[in-house]
């Protein structure tokens, strides 16, 4: 059994988004007219109709379980509600005073914090930390000091997560640990050399707040900011007057639905653990445009606000960067002034243009999806922008589906001089993803044109030409990919899964180089320096970073360490290849006789009348591996009389064009199973543990191997008659079954995606869970069967 995020709980999660996904988001289905909602003046009453539409759009193609806004016109918050449920398991619909967690939003409170200790000169921004924070020791080689300035404008060079207490770490240690574990850290880059993003700076800055002030830092933030900025269900803790109205968040991967979200608190707490509703943070906002001034008196002065507001370590033209906290941006010739929030599940935007003092927020439920909040962010801007100048309201720009067949046409690989582009279909969809590591996004049609356009990116314009695209301003022609080339030995036992179930690090071999995908979305090609050492590129997330692998005798990596983040090898899968077994919660011939006395499932409405149709029969070059008929299978014991494979006759052709296209390249197929008798699928079910149950069909309902029209496969090679090596096994209950898996080998997945090319151009769809399974299209219009292969007449 995985080690993995438990499938049922996948299942579940899935359903309650679905639900959630079901309710309207525009009217009272969504939210109701009472609590959490603010009704629009006259004047922004048509740019609130036509922001309403946008935020429909969006979360009905992103998916987004839930969504609340606020927008601030100086001292009003002219408009908030809530769209979708909050907590799609019970109902509960979302409103503005949701609460949510607002992820590195947290970030502008703390160092708004050491801003009234500056003001009062209690505390100096470009003195060393260790005036402070004496043991404050990470391992400097520059010996330029890191000040409290570098800290806040991520300029200090320190590590982007702290050993104890970083994102991935749920075991809930205190600030005073998470800081110290940074002894055992060295500086990535020498203060003030470049900008390096960085939570553990962050922690410290929150650290050196509770050393000084000898208070915690939840209680002070509380009592120094919160309160006096009349932000009432805001906390740098879960307090239960709050966690009561919490909203459920969602994780999500490239090869699996949405789960939900875990909510342990981080050890880094002033860099991301604050919770807060969209009304608190509009209120903020007009704090912000009042020149720091809340309900409860000062804040901090108009004159630390504009320092804030400044590019740091910058040229004095420069208009963008970090500056004290706030990132700086240019909007349409104004400046922009805010900070995005992504933990788990949530995220989150806040937006400013101070000059103006209008500002909106923006959260949702759905993890990654800070780029579809930012966009919504940016609409409502805009929006109001024209609202406010009596000006027509701006169109804002959307995308549409794909025409039917294009992502086909389109699927390949495209690249120049080193640079370049992958593109997939799946399901009449187009993904793209950059050969030099990033994001996969999902391209939609604008005009003649294709935009990126989904919960991870927006705005990338791709132009398809004769064999090739101009992707942003690159032309690059279209590439015969081939055959990749088998991952070098010496990088096949670090292969694998690293980490915990709420977020795995994956390490695969792509394009000749090992790539780590972390956080589930990011993907980025690493640098060898040794056996055991490699380098994330100087971009991204974990900017110049390390990754250090600790092999076993065997020379299998155990665990890897990022810069003292210890991430553990998981167990996914049998290895060596060998077959996958379970535990049967009943004896095997207890469960026979109970399925066998068993009846199928009645069925109502018209079928074709079945023709079962013996596969090999078609085409004797087919081969069979037929494990039902054997022990060598998940349950270890005989289901079939004899290794042989049926399916209807449709089908069954549809098999065979799928054998020989492939055999223009070297594969033939290599058949496991087709139809199942009814009383087996019941004894698959009866046998399974409920976590692992996602790999068997559910005999109250029948499976599609009961109709006749699903099959299990694999490829063989023609030459060598050998079957393929792919990510995972047949029949395996793990992730590694999942039909866009993305570990392993250019070459395990290339077998994979050469498989399911051929199937799923011959009327097949591969089934979610299981890259070997295939449901014929027209499954449907059998009925459900449970006659053992010796009865089964043979086909004219």
């Amino acid at each position: 059994m995985t080690s993995g995020i438990s499938l049922p709980a996948i299942r579940r999660s899935f359903r309650g988004v679905v639900l959630a996904l079901a309710v309207p988001v525009l009217g009272a289905g969504a939210c109701g007219a009472g609590e959490g909602v603010v009704r629009p003046p006259r004047e922004y009453a048509a740019a609130v109709e036509a922001l309403e539409q946008v935020i429909e759009r969006e979360m009905r193609q992103k998916e987004l379980p839930a969504l609340s806004i606020a927008l601030v016109d100086d001292q009003r918050i002219v408009w908030s509600r809530g769209f979708g449920l909050a907590r799609p398991a019970d109902g509960v619909a979302a409103t503005s005073e949701t609460v949510y967690r607002v992820g590195s939003v947290s970030k502008l409170f703390t160092d708004i914090a050491v801003m009234q200790l500056v003001e009062r000169g209690e505390l100096d921004l470009d003195a060393p930390v260790t005036a402070y924070l004496p043991e404050f020791r990470p391992e400097n080689p520059s010996g330029k000091p890191v000040t409290l300035r570098q800290l806040m404008a991520h300029r200090s060079g320190l590590v982007r997560e702290p050993p104890i207490g970083h994102y991935f770490d749920d075991s809930g240690p205190s600030l005073a640990a998470t800081v110290e574990s940074l002894n055992r850290t060295t500086l990535v880059y020498a203060p003030e050399a470049r900008t390096k993003y960085s939570n553990a700076a962050i922690a410290t800055v929150g650290y050196l707040l509770e050393r000084v002030t000898g208070e915690p830092f939840v209680d002070y933030l509380e009592r120094a900011v919160l309160r006096p900025a009349g932000l009432e269900r805001s906390s740098f803790a879960p307090r239960p007057d709050l966690a009561a109205d919490l909203a459920t968040a969602y994780m999500w991967g490239y090869d699996r639905g949405p789960f939900e979200a875990p909510t342990f608190a981080l050890g880094m707490s002033p860099a991301g653990s604050m919770y807060s509703t969209v009304t608190d943070l509009g209120r903020f906002l007009s704090v912000l445009f009042a020149g720091g001034r809340g309900p409860g008196g000062a804040v901090l002065s108009a004159a630390s606000l504009e320092a804030m507001w400044t590019p740091q370590f910058a040229g004095p033209e420069a208009k963008t960067g970090f500056g004290l906290g706030f990132m700086i941006g240019e909007f349409d010739g104004r400046r922009r002034i805010g900070h995005g929030g992504a933990i788990y599940g949530f995220a989150t935007e806040l937006a400013a243009l101070p000059d103006e003092k209008l500002g909106v927020v923006v959260v949702t439920t759905l993890d990654g999806a800070n780029r579809v909040v930012e966009r919504i962010a940016d609409a409502a801007l805009r929006l109001m922008l024209a609202a406010r100048a009596g000006a027509p309201l701006p169109a804002i720009d959307s995308t549409m589906p794909l025409p039917e067949g294009r992502a086909r046409e389109l699927e390949g690989k495209y690249a120049r001089g080193g640079r370049g582009v992958e593109l997939v279909e799946r399901g009449g969809r187009l993904f793209l993803t950059p050969l030099d590591g990033g994001v996969r996004m999902e391209l939609r049609a604008a005009g003649d044109a294709l935009v990126v356009d989904d919960r991870l990116a927006y705005g990338l314009r791709v132009v398809p030409i004769a064999d090739g695209l101009i992707v942003g301003h690159d032309t690059l022609p279209r590439v015969d990919a081939g055959k990749p080339a088998p991952a070098p030995e010496r990088w096949r036992g670090l292969i694998g899964e690293y980490g915990w179930d709420h977020n795995v690090l994956y390490i695969l071999e792509r394009e000749g180089k090992l790539h780590a995908l972390i956080e589930w979305f990011f993907l980025y090609p690493l640098e060898e320096e040794s056996a055991e050492v490699f380098r994330f590129p100087d971009r991204g997330l974990y900017d110049g970073e390390r990754l250090v692998f600790t092999r076993g005798p065997d020379g299998r990596a155990t665990a890897v360490s990022l810069e003292g983040v210890v991430f553990p090898r998981r167990t996914v899968g049998p290895e060596e290849r060998a077959t996958f077994r379970i535990r049967p919660v009943r004896p095997v011939e207890e469960l026979r006789g109970i399925a066998m006395a068993a009846s199928p499932p009645r069925e109502t409405g018209e079928f074709r009348a079945p023709e079962l149709v013996e596969v090999a029969t078609l085409d004797p070059t087919i081969r069979l591996d037929v494990r039902y008929a054997t022990t060598d299978n998940f349950m270890g014991a005989v289901f079939y009389e004899a290794p042989r494979v049926f399916l209807q006759r449709p089908a069954a052709e549809a098999v065979v064009r799928a054998h020989r296209k492939l055999a223009e390249r070297g594969f033939g197929l290599l058949l496991h199973d087709g139809y199942r008798p009814w009383y087996v699928t019941k004894m698959f079910w009866d046998a399974t543990p409920e976590s692992q149950k996602i790999f068997v069909a559910d005999p109250s309902r029948g499976s599609r191997h009961n109709r006749g029209a699903a099959v299990d496969l694999t490829l063989y090679d023609l030459r060598t008659g050998r079957p393929v090596e792919m990510v995972g096994g047949y029949d395996e209950f793990s992730d590694r079954s999942f039909p866009d898996y993305p570990g392993g080998t250019s070459l395990q997945r290339w077998h994979r995606e050469i498989l399911r090319d051929a199937m799923e151009a011959e009327g097949f769809r591969v089934y979610d869970y299981e890259w070997w399974h295939f449901d014929y299209g027209d499954w449907a219009k059998y009925p459900i069967q449970n006659i053992p292969f010796e009865r089964i007449a043979p086909a004219s």
